[in-house]
């Protein structure tokens, strides 16, 4: 059966301009404060729109949902259809360009981010302890 393409890459475009658009809206909803010194009214900053409203940030939140359901993907049997998707190979002729990114290179992208570089993720996914360990990690990830 060959695996069909199923991978979702938050690219970094994406996720600038999803922060940029929060943000304006965040100063839309709080409006402008007055300066305490001058006296004048000025825009919020980004610091005090985080603490006046403060939810988690939307890159880490699909990327640590993708690597929990990875993990609990890892540790189906191998009859499950899930199971051959995210260990499966395309089958078939490509047309000439760059190969098209699977889950498993996405989970792979994850782990690098959060520093750890190639390890084993299969067999650390059997290890339902540290894998939530893992995962908590990227969602506690700092991305710009």
């Amino acid at each position: 059966m060959p695996a069909p393409n199923c991978s979702f890459k938050v690219h970094s475009l994406h996720a600038v301009n999803y922060a940029y658009y929060r943000k304006s809206l965040l100063r839309r909803i709080f409006g402008p404060r007055r300066d305490e010194v001058t006296g004048e009214w000025r825009r919020l900053r980004n610091e005090e729109l985080n603490d006046l409203y403060s939810s988690p940030n939307i890159v880490r939140v699909i990327k640590s949902r993708r690597m929990r359901w990875a993990g609990h993907v890892e540790r189906m049997s191998e009859e499950r259809g899930v199971y051959r998707v995210l260990v499966g190979k395309p089958e078939g002729k490509r047309r000439m360009r760059r190969p098209r990114r699977r889950w498993v290179d996405n989970i792979r992208m994850d782990l690098q981010e959060v520093g750890g570089g190639y390890m084993d993720w299969i067999g650390l996914a059997q290890d339902r302890d540290r894998w939530r360990k893992l995962v908590s990690a990227v969602m506690n990830l700092r991305v710009p």
